[in-house]
């Protein structure tokens, strides 16, 4: 089995754990990864995270012209915002998550800051998360945002729709957004309560400690 053969079998496989998980759903949710040769795999438009074949997965080149399979997402100028400012960037995941969304919807919540520093995981995997405003679905200013971040961020959040991170890889990519849905859960949860914050001292030991990006 070839590499990218491989990556293909894992990009579906991966979407249709976070599909069955209920972190998107119905044809919500686009997903892409670089191949060995430096082109993409990117998840058709209008297809289901929980029925994605590999054969049909959208081909692009090193160019970024797209060489086989089906239409990709109409959010490619959102994948490729990270892909061009991010140079570790492998992959790049985006759901529909119920409590990501929700958490959006707050009037409390820190635009520079999306998540509250609940425990260490999110901060580890995802460093600060920014939320942008909302956005017509599939307008290329979304794309441009992310741009404007100058790469400084691993992850957004985009207001009243959903997260959007990029990884290393598809792995890391899924791995942390599916700790940002939970973080935002957890703070769904505590809201209305005087819940104990970590720390400015414990979040930074955990951003020493773990190479954490955070004054960015």
């Amino acid at each position: 089995m070839s590499e990218e053969t491989r990556l293909r079998e894992q990009i579906c496989l991966l979407a249709k754990s976070m599909f069955d998980r209920g972190l998107t759903g119905g044809s919500t949710g686009n997903i892409s990864a670089r191949t060995p040769d430096g082109g993409l795999l990117v998840s058709p438009t209008g297809t289901s995270f929980g029925r994605l074949d590999p054969g049909r997965l959208s081909r692009f080149d090193a160019r970024g012209v797209l060489i086989e399979g089906d239409e990709p997402t109409k959010e490619m100028p959102l994948h490729a915002a990270f892909y061009d400012t991010r140079a570790k960037t492998g992959a790049v995941v985006h759901l529909h998550s119920c409590h990501s969304v929700a958490w959006s919807l707050m009037p409390e919540v820190d635009e520079d800051n999306f998540l509250p520093p609940l425990t260490p995981y999110a901060i580890m995997k995802l460093g600060k998360v920014k939320l942008l405003p909302f956005f017509v679905p599939g307008d290329p200013a979304m794309g441009e945002a992310v741009r404007g971040l100058a790469g400084k961020r691993t992850a957004v959040m985009l207001a009243n729709h959903g997260p959007v991170v990029a990884g290393v890889d598809v792995e890391a990519a899924c791995n942390a957004i599916e700790e940002l849905e939970e973080t935002a859960r957890l703070a769904i949860i505590m809201r209305g309560y005087d819940a104990r914050m970590m720390t400015p001292e414990q979040i930074g030991a955990v951003v020493t400690k773990f190479d954490v990006d955070w004054d960015a």
